[in-house]
Order: structure tokens, then C-alpha cells, then sequence
């Protein structure tokens, strides 16, 4: 227990909510503070800046780019929720996300497929291609011990040259006029948007039910147990019969495939091709961890924060129009958030109460956190001593 003026900070092993969130939203605060120095750096006052972020992207014209962003960004966080709650580090959501978009451009382009069949078959065909792309770090993990971190990070590069070489080589669109792109998609494999909006609502409806689903599957199902128990004690997990080959490779492939679906929703929600990595992405894989993250394992709320970052990515348009400053700004936001996110960890073993009323008496100026000397007579029970003076 330790003292800071009136409160007292004392450890909590298992937090309350209120905690969690008051503790996540100090941390966001504070990267947003840090983040002011940006601003000032390119001469611009920090809150003139938010304040045109603010107008910028709260109107009705602009709010619906808030959800076109957070779709990806939802699907990739609930997903990737799951593998975290399993202690397993997927960092692999953008190339697992571009092998997604792969498979639904392969469907789309080339299965003789019936124009009722095609989305369905691009969905599923997103979601299988992003799993496989998840089970190789999974299995390595889990049968040589080698570090999913680096793993599923190097895979991200792998599947960018492997789109890129798609784009450029064999897929090449022959009305690309030399650029690097691929036919565009039939209509019967495009999405459909919200009217008026880029936001496809079935992207949408696909990330809240997919929240939805996933934290019934946590909370209330055995494959939920299985990965919660192995995610807190991988020891406890194997004494209790459970197999961590199989629980976790099964909590990837969600995750994974999560991350396919958001390649799906892009390539034929928004482009209806298959383009350059950067131009599929803009590194929604990456900032699915601070939505995960920030949702603190929670899948339901993975969709506030997946909104919230949304505005955030949404944000970079104002940056780049209104105040003149490169649209990657954006990035040093996410980054900011992470960091302060990773770090605010640290505060949630702990909690802070107010101090109680000292009594009035003999104690009245006593720190309550110092204990009385055995020798006092607060800490004996005995009553005032009279009659010493001096050295009697």
C-alpha cells in the first residue's frame, strides 16, 4: 500500500471494470497529449488542431467514413482478440488480411460461378485463405517453440511480395493501361454500400455479429474455457485435459480468418480489384492490435474501439487538407496509443481509494500507513500513562 495525498494505492488482482476503463481512457488521453507535440512541431496550435479533427469528422457528411474505416479495423480486433486471450501473439493480421482479399479476388475472377453464389463463396473462400495463413506460425509455435511474434510478422511480408507478384504477373488486368492492378470484379461480386456511403453493410453486419458470436463463444462455450484457462496457466491447462496443440491452433484460425474477412470486405466492398498491398490496407492488420487492446479482451467492446480508431484513421483527411500536414500523421497517433496502452498495464494490478477519517485523539496525527510502535500505547490497549515525567 502506498500513500499519494488523499488516496491510497493498494493491489488488485482482479480489476474492477470501472478501473479497466478509467485506466484505458487515461492512457488515450495522455497519447493525445503526447501527440500535441506533432502539432506543434509543423507550427500549429495542438487545440485549434483537434478541434478542426473534431468538426472535420463529426458531420453528417464525413461520419460515414468513421464506419467504412472501422469495418476492417472490427474484424481484425475481435479476431485478434481471441488469439490474445490464448497467450498467443499474433502480430500476422495484415498479410493474414491480404491473403483474405487473394482468396476473394480468386473467386471472383475465376470460379464459373452462378451470380447468387459469388459473395457467399468469396466470404468463405476469405476466411479459409486468412486461417491457412495463420496455421504455419501456429504450428511452429506449439510443436518447435519458436516465437509466434516474429513469425506472424514475417508472414506479413511474405503475403505483400506474394500480392504484388499477383498484381504485376498473372494477374495483371488487361485494362490496367500498365498499371499494377487486376480486372474489375463482376457486379454480382461487389458488396453492397449503405446508400450514399463507402460503408458495406455487409462487412458490417459481419464484424458485429462476429463480436457477438465471439464473446458467446468465450464466455459460454467449452472451446471459450479451453482457450481462457490456457491463455491464464498453459500448465493448469494441460493438468485439466486439455490440449493446447489443438485449443490454440483452433483460436488462431478464428483470428486469422477474423483478418481474411477484413480483406474481403475491402477488395470487394471499396475497390472491387485487387490492388497494391498498401492501397488493399493501410495497415488496418496493425491497428487491430490497439483495437484489441484497448478493448482489453473484450469483444463486444472491440466495436467502440474499432469506431473510435475509425475516427482516427478517418481524421487523416482533415490532417492532410485542412491543416496541411502529411496524411501519415495518423500513424504516429496509433503508435502513441499503443505505446501508453502497453505501458498503462502496469497500473491495473493496483487500484486508488480515498483515505478514511483519521479519528480525533491520541492517533489524530498518526499516518494511518505507518503501524503504531510496539512500545506505544495505542499498540498495547492501554490507556493515557500519567505520572511519567522526565526520566521516570
Amino acid at each position: 500500500m502506498r500513500r499519494l495525498g488523499p488516496l491510497l494505492i493498494e493491489r488488485d488482482p482482479v480489476p474492477s471494470a470501472s478501473w479497466v476503463l478509467l485506466v484505458s481512457v487515461g492512457a488515450v488521453v495522455a497519447a493525445l497529449i503526447a501527440a500535441a507535440g506533432v502539432f506543434w512541431a509543423f507550427g500549429i496550435n495542438p487545440l485549434t488542431a483537434y478541434a478542426a479533427i473534431l468538426t472535420g469528422t463529426l458531420n453528417t457528411r464525413a461520419a460515414p467514413e468513421i464506419f467504412r474505416q472501422a469495418v476492417p479495423l472490427l474484424l481484425c480486433g475481435v479476431g485478434l482478440i481471441v488469439a490474445f486471450r490464448a497467450q498467443f501473439w499474433n502480430i500476422g493480421a495484415e498479410g493474414q488480411l491480404l491473403m483474405g482479399a487473394v482468396g476473394a479476388t480468386a473467386v471472383a475472377l475465376f470460379a464459373p460461378l452462378p451470380a447468387p453464389a459469388l459473395i457467399p463463396t468469396m466470404l468463405a473462400a476469405g476466411f479459409l485463405c486468412g486461417a491457412l495463413w495463420g496455421v504455419l506460425p501456429a504450428v511452429l509455435r506449439l510443436r518447435l517453440d519458436v516465437n509466434e511474434v516474429i513469425t506472424t510478422l514475417m508472414m506479413n511480408y511474405i503475403a505483400l511480395f506474394f500480392v504484388g507478384w499477383l498484381i504485376h504477373g498473372p494477374w495483371k488486368g488487361q485494362e490496367s493501361f500498365g498499371f499494377a492492378y487486376t480486372d474489375t470484379f463482376p457486379r454480382a461480386a461487389w458488396l453492397p454500400l449503405i446508400g450514399g456511403t463507402r460503408v458495406n453493410w455487409i462487412g458490417l453486419a459481419l464484424g458485429v455479429m462476429l463480436a457477438g458470436g465471439l464473446a458467446f463463444l468465450l464466455a459460454r462455450t467449452r472451446m471459450g474455457f479451453e482457450i481462457r484457462v490456457l491463455g491464464q496457466n498453459a500448465a493448469a491447462a494441460r493438468y485439466a485435459g486439455i490440449d493446447p496443440l489443438r485449443t490454440a491452433l483452433g483460436a488462431m484460425m478464428i483470428s486469422a480468418g477474423a483478418a481474411g474477412l477484413a480483406g474481403v470486405s475491402e477488395v470487394a466492398g471499396i475497390h472491387h480489384k485487387l490492388l497494391a498491398p498498401d492501397q488493399v490496407s493501410l495497415g488496418y492488420g496493425y491497428a487491430g492490435i490497439i483495437v484489441a487492446w484497448l478493448a482489453r479482451g473484450s469483444p463486444l467492446a472491440a466495436i467502440l474501439t474499432a469506431v473510435f480508431l475509425g475516427l482516427i484513421y478517418s481524421s487523416g483527411d482533415v490532417v492532410k487538407v485542412s491543416l496541411q500536414m502529411p496524411f501519415r500523421v495518423t500513424d504516429i497517433f496509433n503508435g502513441l496509443i499503443l505505446m501508453f496502452l502497453i505501458g498503462s498495464e502496469r497500473l491495473l494490478p493496483y487500484r486508488l481509494r480515498w483515505a478514511a477519517e483519521r479519528p480525533a485523539g491520541s492517533q489524530a496525527g498518526r499516518d494511518p500507513m505507518v503501524p503504531p510502535r510496539p512500545d506505544t500505547p495505542a499498540s498495547r490497549g492501554d490507556g493515557p500513562v500519567r505520572g511519567q515525567e522526565g526520566g521516570r
